[in-house]
């Protein structure tokens, strides 16, 4: 899971709907081998059955939280990392003429860099961006270092400080994107599901008589786990972080 599923949002449904319909056969299965008739022990079965259906709803609702918070702060930095770069492309316009012009174009360049980072789902391109942003970004050190060097006044000095806004930007970013809900949180709320299925198959007298009715909550929580699954990729999703701040920046550059 921590490679493949929690990225693939429907092979994740498709396999804990197989997982939880066959959990809740199993227990259909071992009610018919044990099945209390006695009501005390009816009654304390179903207060149980409720306290794990009620845990699950809870653990569900808990991790799409989770999932939400760290979407919302992908898109937050994809906002800031824009707003680093724009301004700095207009601080560059302090400098002379010549470390502008070689500034600006390497900022441009590492802009288109980081709007593919965004859309792309390919691997292989994924590792090519991003030997390209290694092998950008100490370029534009370089192209604000010199005249750092040069002339140590508050204008060099808000030029190279708004370039190292735009190389933190991209860390708080990438760290924003490895943020993801723990493989192992996964697990445990996979094994309360199952065991919640094993005791609602345990617990359906009806269901013998009317197996479609095993289908609805299988279906239910794998549809939860999806949309988990989908929020909390930032890649693998159909709800992703697109870059829309990046590519106004990018427009609003044309003209330069």
């Amino acid at each position: 899971m921590d490679f493949f599923l929690r990225d693939h949002p429907l092979v994740l449904f498709a396999t804990s709907l197989v997982v939880l319909w066959l959990a809740g056969w199993a227990g259909v299965a071992l009610s018919r081998w044990h099945h209390p008739n006695d009501s005390g022990i009816s009654d304390t079965f179903g207060v149980l059955m409720g306290a794990t259906l009620t845990l699950l709803a809870l653990i569900i609702g808990f991790t799409f939280s989770m999932a939400v918070s760290r979407y919302d702060q992908r898109k937050n930095f994809e906002e800031s990392e824009a707003n680093a770069i724009g301004t700095e492309y207009l601080r560059l316009g302090l400098l002379d003429d010549a470390s502008a012009a070689r500034a600006r174009g390497l900022l441009a360049d590492y802009l288109a860099q980081r709007i593919q980072f965004y859309e792309t789902r390919d691997g292989t391109q994924v590792a090519q961006i991003e030997a390209k942003k290694a092998a950008l970004q100490p370029a534009m050190w370089k192209a604000v270092e010199a005249p750092a060097k040069s002339g140590r006044d508050c204008v060099v000095a808000l030029v190279t400080s708004g370039m190292n806004d735009v190389l933190n930007s991209e860390g708080y970013t990438q760290a924003s994107w490895w943020n993801r809900i723990p493989t192992a949180a996964w697990f445990l709320m996979l094994l309360i599901a199952v065991v919640s299925h094993l005791l609602v198959g345990f617990g359906g007298a009806r269901l013998r008589a009317e197996p479609e009715l095993l289908l609805i909550l299988p279906i239910s929580v794998a549809i939860s786990f999806m949309l988990i699954a989908d929020i909390d990729s930032p890649r693998g999703g159909v709800i992703r972080v697109l870059p829309h701040n990046l590519i106004a920046v990018e427009a609003s550059l044309q003209p330069h």
